[in-house]
């Protein structure tokens, strides 16, 4: 009892607060002893205000003064517990410092209120802006987010897929990698929980629900805008390493031949291992502008990463596409890449709808996993692109 009197004497000169606080709650002399010796070498640091820090829920609700289920309950769904054990609850959580585990709030409940989201690379600020697209949707509708990335390796997309079952999300958005992806894997991931694809649907997961932009819609408008506007275009295409690089490709060329104009496709094959999207562009065009060719041309590019490497391209050998200063060179990409409007010169585009896409991929999901039925067999949601007419074209 005497060591017990010394350390409430050096509380009620370093912590009078922490000392009242748990003197209120009645906590047993064995639980006090602990966390009055805690709570002293704390408040005697540079932070005499700091609250006493409790690390389990069972201490905590010894504390507070509440069952251990209640303040459970409360972690899970506030509405869940009476108001006068709600008041309780938030007043003593405010007098300490404690994060809830927030797995154990979730071990006795049929969901985890977790979504998954597996995006191809985290390099790429087109996926980047569609995931903070998902994330948001995602807190709007009560989930949090678990996040994975192939990082363009089809054995760690696998991976990643495995990994999203195994930690029980109520739910998977994937944008799937492209060639060389394991279509059983995810549809193995289809079969086990809602599952919903975005921005790339592969012929083989075409019985998954799918939102994404109308490719065919988007690539026609800025090919048939660069056909009004000058030269018939050409595409620069890249490795067909990824499903929308082939379908605006295939785009390009139904275009083209609606309107009757004669199509050329450049570019098509790897220049070096990984040179698929800047690197790949510079290089391309490069190989043409040495040659004194394609100087006066218009070229529509894959997507807008092709796109800015070509413009590099055209920056060493003195070209300024748009400016017709040297020849009528325009360029132009596709997706509305975040940077592409601070490009020099700042990019032709179309723009991709990605706040839509994912609000959209996130209210699907939401509405299969709480069983509800949209009536068709697999569901699919188109966007249109919208064309962004800029300096280089």
């Amino acid at each position: 009892m005497g060591s017990l009197f010394i350390r409430f004497a050096i509380l009620t000169r370093n912590g009078k607060d922490a000392a009242d606080y748990f003197i209120k709650r009645k906590i047993s002399a064995a639980h006090f002893r602990t966390a009055a010796t805690e709570s002293s070498v704390t408040s005697a640091g540079s932070d005499p205000d700091q609250k006493p820090r409790i690390d389990t829920m069972e201490n905590l609700a010894v504390a507070i003064g509440v069952s251990r289920p209640t303040l459970s309950r409360y972690f899970q769904d506030p509405d869940r517990v009476s108001r006068t054990s709600r008041a309780r609850i938030e007043k003593g959580l405010a007098r300490v410092d404690y994060t809830p585990n927030f797995f154990a709030t979730r071990m006795n409940r049929k969901s985890t209120g977790l979504i998954g989201v597996l995006i191809p690379y985290l390099n790429d600020l087109f996926f980047t802006k569609l995931q903070q697209a998902i994330e948001l949707a995602a807190m709007q509708a009560g989930f949090k987010v678990l996040s994975q990335s192939s990082h363009a390796d089809p054995a760690v997309e696998s991976r990643a897929i495995g990994t999203l079952a195994s930690m029980n999300v109520d739910g998977a958005i994937v944008v799937p990698l492209g060639n060389g992806t394991d279509f059983e894997a995810q549809s193995r991931l289809n079969r086990r929980l809602p599952f919903v694809l975005a921005d790339s649907r592969p012929k083989a997961l075409s019985h998954v629900d799918y939102v994404g932009t109308e490719h065919s819609q988007s690539v026609g408008l800025i090919t048939d805008y660069l056909a009004r506007m000058g030269e018939p275009p050409i595409f620069l295409a890249m490795p067909r390493v990824n499903f929308n690089a082939v379908n605006h490709e295939n785009a390009y060329l139904e275009k083209m031949a609606e309107l009757n104009l004669p199509s050329r496709v450049i570019g098509t094959e790897e220049i070096q291992p990984g040179w698929h999207y800047e690197a790949h562009g510079e290089a391309a065009l490069a190989e043409y502008f040495a040659r004194g060719e394609l100087t006066d041309a218009s070229i529509l590019c894959a997507n807008d990463r092709v796109a800015i490497g070509a413009l590099r391209a055209a920056a060493r050998f003195g070209l300024s596409p748009g400016s017709h200063r040297r020849g009528g060179l325009r360029i132009a990409g596709h997706d509305d890449y975040p940077l592409s409007q601070f490009t020099v010169p700042a990019l032709t585009t179309v723009e991709q709808n990605l706040d839509a896409i994912g609000a959209a991929a996130v209210k699907r999901l939401v509405e299969k996993i709480h069983g509800e039925n949209s009536g068709v067999d697999h569901w699919v949601k188109h966007y249109p692109g919208t064309l962004k007419i800029r300096e280089s074209a």
